[in-house]
């Protein structure tokens, strides 16, 4: 059991004796005033600047969820293709002509294309290859310039 006395400048423990034992005591004194931490309560995202290596990883988790989500319209895509002739023609007449496909399709390969390389690098990272802060910087903007190619690469591709 133990009990928790503090004034401004002395902070003291008191730890009951229990199966015998003595009585402890722990004073400690400051000559500056002991303050309790002010610890922000809500705190605002938009004001907190990530470094480059946080947000590379941020972006590697949103591109998975996407990813995800848009494996969806990728799989009816397939399935539709492969269900006969008219069915192909239908979803190769959508990719050539309709925007709204044709952005679709960019957004996953984009996503597939960031995904791709940041998991290279988690993975060199867990291989502890790069992984102190400057290799950390380093990585992240090898991330970022691979994956803006193959972004580009995607875009001319598609459009």
């Amino acid at each position: 059991m133990q009990n928790l006395k503090s004034s401004k400048s002395t902070l003291t423990l008191t730890f009951a004796p229990c199966d015998g034992q003595v009585e402890r005591v722990i004073t400690v004194t400051s000559k500056k005033p002991i303050k309790a931490a002010k610890r922000p309560v809500n705190l605002d995202l938009g004001t907190i600047k990530q470094p480059l290596p946080a947000l590379v990883s941020i972006t590697h988790r949103v591109t998975g969820v996407m990813l995800f989500i848009g494996l969806i319209f990728a799989l009816w895509a397939f399935d539709v293709s492969l269900s006969s002739q008219q069915g192909f023609d239908s979803v190769r007449h959508a990719l050539e002509h309709n925007f709204f496909a044709k952005l679709v399709a960019w957004g996953l390969l984009s996503a597939l294309a960031w995904h791709f390389v940041a998991g290279i690098r988690h993975l060199a990272m867990d291989l502890h290859y790069a992984d102190d802060r400057e290799g950390g910087m380093r990585t992240s903007k090898i991330v970022v310039v691979v994956s803006a190619v193959l972004i580009v690469l995607a875009g001319v591709w598609v459009w």
